[in-house]
Order: structure tokens, then C-alpha cells, then sequence
């Protein structure tokens, strides 16, 4: 593994050493799959009844798509991916505030809460992990890239 970068996403590599490509693309496909996954189970837990419960279904797949595009411009895939993640956080929002009737037992779609409150913390860390990203990003091409302790 000599001249990539290990450790702590801070260490700045010596001049002249090849720098590990971003793993965002990578995670934007996990998550993408993980959605897919996701909306599938919950399809078929609402007895095929309820074509919205593929909503994490397809919000899986175009973050796999993204992920995909992300493999070659990791830059646009992965700002797509994290456009289209903020909009998947808003549009689960809703649900999420029902998570209190979910456990006291009055949910009208226990379902769809329990599904978009997954779908709602995935999101929301793929985004922390892609402000993250884009934070370490900037701070290497600066060049202020030491370890922080």
C-alpha cells in the first residue's frame, strides 16, 4: 500500500504520492442497494398492496445510478447523489414525525413510517458522510491536510 493514503482521512500524502480515490462513489452504490433492498421488503410486507412502499426502492436506484456515475466523475455523481439524498430526507420527513404514534401503538401506517424512518437515517448519514468527504476534499487541495489531533 505504499504511496496511497491509509489512516485518518486528514494525513496528507508526501509529494509525489497517488492519492485513494474518494470512497463516496462506492458508498452512494451500498446505499443505493441497501434502498433497493429496502423498498422491496417493505413491497412485499404491505402484500403487493401499495406501490409506494418501492418509494426507497426507487430512490435506491437512482443513488446506484449516481454511484455508477460516480466511478468515473466522482465529483458530479456524488453531488447529484447527495442533491437527490436532501430531497429523499425531505420527503421521508413527514413520516418520521410520526414515530411517536408508531410506538404508542396509533400509527395509520406503521409500514410507512418504520420504512421512511429507516430510509430518513441512511440518507441522513450518507449526507454527513459526503460533507465530510467534501470537507477533507478541500482541506487536501488547500493543503491544510495535516493530522488533526
Amino acid at each position: 500500500m505504499d504511496g496511497i493514503l491509509t489512516g485518518s482521512p486528514y494525513d496528507r500524502p508526501a509529494r509525489g504520492t497517488t492519492v485513494q480515490k474518494t470512497t463516496m462513489p462506492r458508498n452512494t452504490i451500498i446505499l443505493g442497494a441497501a434502498l433497493i433492498v429496502l423498498g422491496g421488503v417493505a413491497y412485499l410486507a404491505s402484500g403487493l398492496a401499495s406501490w409506494t412502499a418501492l418509494i426507497p426502492a426507487i430512490l435506491g436506484a437512482v443513488l446506484l445510478v449516481c454511484g455508477l456515475i460516480g466511478l468515473r466523475s466522482p465529483k458530479v455523481g456524488v453531488h447529484i447523489a447527495l442533491v437527490i439524498a436532501l430531497l429523499g430526507v425531505a420527503g421521508t420527513f413527514m413520516n418520521v414525525l410520526q414515530l411517536g404514534e408508531l410506538f404508542a401503538g396509533t400509527a395509520e401506517r406503521p409500514l410507512a413510517v418504520i420504512t421512511s424512518s429507516i430510509t430518513f437515517v441512511l440518507l441522513l448519514i450518507y449526507i454527513v458522510l459526503g460533507v465530510r468527504s467534501f470537507i477533507v476534499a478541500r482541506r487536501w487541495r488547500n493543503g491544510d491536510g495535516e493530522t488533526q489531533g
